[in-house]
């Protein structure tokens, strides 16, 4: 018995989470889970509040000015929103991959080992593994391993996504946030990303961005439609793609809107 709660405590989850920008209501009470090692899909059109949900996760959406806040986010029982909460560690737990691609100018070497840097590591050995493991684990290391100390801007935008996703993975979180990671990226960049977030899986739990629909359904193990600032539907991907129970996400979904 006490295997299956260990099993199904989510990762993070939201309690009536209400973001507001001045008066407007962006996020209108979201309750929603998040499960360890699991790809979690968020769907829907353009200005749903998908994006603005992901970014709260992590305390990003504090950078903007007029932004108020209400409900709770779970994350290892505390509450991601209280006072007492510092936001430099709650990042480095949960990291972020952002739409474009946002590589540091120095040299792949240092883009990667730069939150190690922040926490004070000297250890040019430790540094040296730190880099090799993340490259290798974000799928980047046999075109970087020859030029880790080319500038990390010197490579194409596919490749420096994945020079991100290694610089995420150095300070080892436990969640990956990633807002639309592909969509500034072409076909066979977009493919390798997502093969690398598969086999990211087994080690770390993913939240996902995409309006690309059919990489929704090949990536993810659960997908949450929203729309016009609402969770309308969540659920496993395939009942969400085969076996919508709203109309609503059949309606996007079989793209009669958005």
């Amino acid at each position: 018995m006490e295997v299956s709660k260990i099993m199904t405590k989510p990762m993070i989850s939201s309690k009536d989470l209400h973001l507001y920008y001045g008066k407007k209501e962006a996020l209108k009470g979201i309750d929603l889970a998040i499960y360890q090692n699991e790809i979690t899909a968020m769907i829907g059109p353009s200005g749903c509040g998908k994006s603005t949900y992901l970014r709260c996760l992590n305390r990003m959406n504090d950078l903007i000015p007029n932004v108020t806040i209400t409900g709770s986010i779970v994350y290892g029982d505390k509450d991601i929103y209280s006072p007492k909460m510092d936001t430099v560690e709650l990042r480095k737990e949960i990291g972020m991959v952002f739409q474009q691609p946002n590589p540091f100018p120095f040299s792949v070497y240092e883009n990667v080992v730069y939150g190690l840097r922040l926490k004070g590591v000297k250890d040019k050995q430790l540094l040296d593994q730190v880099v090799e493991e993340s490259l290798k684990a974000a799928s980047v290391w046999e075109e970087t391993k020859d030029n880790l100390h080319k500038s990390a801007l010197s490579f194409s935008g596919g490749q420096q996504q994945r020079i991100c996703i290694a610089r995420v993975l150095a300070v080892n979180p436990k969640i990956i946030l990633l807002d639309e990671p592909t969509s500034a990226l072409d076909p066979v960049s977009s493919g390798k990303i997502e093969n690398t977030l598969l086999e990211l899986k087994s080690k770390y739990t993913m939240v996902i961005v995409t309006h690309n629909m059919s990489q929704a359904s090949r990536i993810s193990d659960k997908t949450a439609f929203f729309l016009n600032g609402s969770l309308i539907e969540y659920d496993a991907t395939k009942k969400i793609f085969l076996d919508p129970s709203k109309q609503e996400t059949n309606d996007y979904i079989s793209g009669r809107f958005g």
